[in-house]
């Protein structure tokens, strides 16, 4: 199948652009306008958490933040507002490669309305929408379809000068494990120097691949490593030099909006594409979008496991469908042909391309990109080293049969109401105490507490749950010491007056 039956006539496209134009005046003034607001909330937030030292009398962090794209860099200001300031934020990427909008994202902007809020808390100065009129006016917000990407990466960072959040970039997570008094010491590398950073508390949030890898499916015919593959087989989270494809014929296997995006970039650098999906046809209705109400956002952590897993089981079979926008972008080439209903049988990397297999015979490509999206499995990612296999997920917490039937769906880690990882049957006590100072704020959450970390619309309410679950677990923790400074309180009220009496006479 290549074709549908589309209304007549189709509507047009509205204009989409990657980025604007800058107007850095504009936002100086508007970053004093958001910071002014924020002091009127009582920002800077004071600390209160006790001073820690490790065994060796080295500094402890609170809270080390692993990532500084979207989810990283609004889930500290998150903990920063709930007075969480003993943190450190680190990305292995350099600054603005920070998340997909500068690298591997090829969309033209992005999926999700413009007026949705996240990144800013609350602050209506820290807002996208005050962001980009403060540039282009109430009349260019009015125009504006959709949010460019590029747009979108800039307004994160500058979201991120203007609350005064510090990034170190270059710097990588390589390791995590439970040292003495509870605390975790965390192997990162800077600069080819490798150092332990000694911290209560680990935020994973290394975006959509974080609790995973991406998605390579398998073929009898295609190996891990084959040099015939190096520069003629890819996935869509790969470098692709898409100029190189010009003249090419490139085939992209998937219907979801990564496979879209990357066909464009090929046809709009003169390949031709050919697009393959297992699907009859496209998924038409974008299910997770109901989900983007208070109450589901709120209330699905309160769920039971049962309808948990009812309610995303559901949404994960059904699919995403791509944007609209972005299949009217493919369509718009002469060079694109779309085929439903016939999935790849096999792929096989030759001296002269790439030989595709289906039911209907073979074809041979000059290169083929996998959009297939990424993996749920904790057990892919290095940086929890022996502790991933501890991991609880949600094929324990359902039956045999539903996991059976939904395999990718039960590697979902089974999370604590803070986000945090929790220990499976067996683990030892070690290992448990160790899981639950470990917070998970990417897509590997869903299941546990619905699309709040990833997606911008549930985003804003991630953040902050997560920030008020490490709160109350550091005062729950402290609270010995929270007990002796309430002792040691002296702040006489009645100073100024007549009434005034010094400690040693309040007996």
């Amino acid at each position: 199948m290549t074709s549908m039956h589309p209304p007549d006539p189709l509507p047009p496209v509205p204009e989409q652009f990657v980025a604007s134009s800058r107007d850095g005046a504009a936002l100086a003034r508007l970053a004093d306008r958001a910071r002014a607001d924020l002091a009127l909330l009582g920002w800077p937030v004071p600390a209160w958490t006790p001073p820690r030292a490790a065994p060796d009398d080295e500094p402890v962090l609170d809270v080390l933040v692993a990532g500084a794209g979207m989810c990283g860099q609004t889930v500290a200001f998150a903990l920063m507002r709930e007075g969480i300031t003993n943190l450190r934020v680190i990305d292995r990427a350099a600054r603005g490669d920070e998340g997909p909008w500068g690298t591997y994202a090829r969309m033209l902007t992005l999926r999700s309305p413009k007026h949705l809020t996240g990144p800013d808390l609350g602050v209506p100065a820290l807002s996208f929408r005050a962001w980009y009129e403060a540039q282009h006016g109430e009349a260019g917000w009015a125009r504006l379809h959709k949010v460019g990407r590029i747009d979108w990466r800039d307004y994160l960072l500058w979201v991120r000068e203007t609350v005064g959040l510090a990034v170190e970039n270059g710097v990588a997570l390589h390791g995590v494990q439970l040292d003495t008094d509870g605390l975790l010491r965390a192997d990162v590398e800077s600069g080819g120097e490798r150092r332990s950073v000694w911290t209560r508390k680990l935020v994973l949030a290394l975006g959509r691949d974080g609790s995973g890898a991406p998605l390579w499916p398998r073929f009898a015919s295609l190996r891990c490593g084959d040099p015939l593959a190096a520069g003629r087989v890819f996935h869509s989270a790969d470098a692709i030099d898409f100029a190189a494809l010009r003249g090419r014929h490139v085939g992209v296997l998937g219907a979801g909006a990564s496979a879209f995006d990357n066909a464009a970039c090929a046809l709009e650098a003169g390949a031709r594409v050919t697009q393959y999906a297992r699907r009859r046809f496209l998924p038409q209705v974008n299910k997770s979008k109901w989900t983007a109400f208070p109450g589901f956002f709120h209330g699905f952590e309160a769920l039971d496991d049962a309808r948990k897993w009812r309610f995303y089981a559901y949404i994960f079979d059904e699919q995403v469908p791509p944007p609209w926008e972005t299949v009217r972008r493919c369509d718009a080439h002469a060079g694109f042909e779309l085929r439903l209903g016939e999935p790849w049988l096999d792929v096989r990397p030759a001296a002269d391309g790439v030989h595709v297999r289906t039911a209907l015979g073979q074809t041979r490509f000059d290169a083929v990109i996998f959009g297939t999206g990424f993996d749920v499995n904790l057990l892919d990612r290095p940086e929890l080293g022996a502790l991933a296999a501890a991991v609880d997920t949600w094929g324990r917490h359902v039956s045999p049969e539903q996991a059976a039937a939904h395999p990718d769906v039960a590697r979902f880690p089974y999370l604590g109401g803070a986000f945090e990882l929790r220990a499976a049957p067996g683990a030892s006590a070690e290992q448990a105490r160790a899981l639950a100072n470990i917070h998970l704020f990417n897509w590997g959450s869903t299941l546990s507490h619905g699309a709040l970390a990833g997606d911008i619309p549930g985003l804003q309410i991630g953040a902050r749950r997560l920030a008020a679950g490490v709160a109350r677990q550091f005062f729950v923790q402290d609270a010995d010491w929270h007990w002796q400074r309430l002792q040691a309180l002296e702040e006489p009220e009645l100073l100024p007056t007549r009434w005034y009496l010094p400690p040693e006479q309040r007996r």
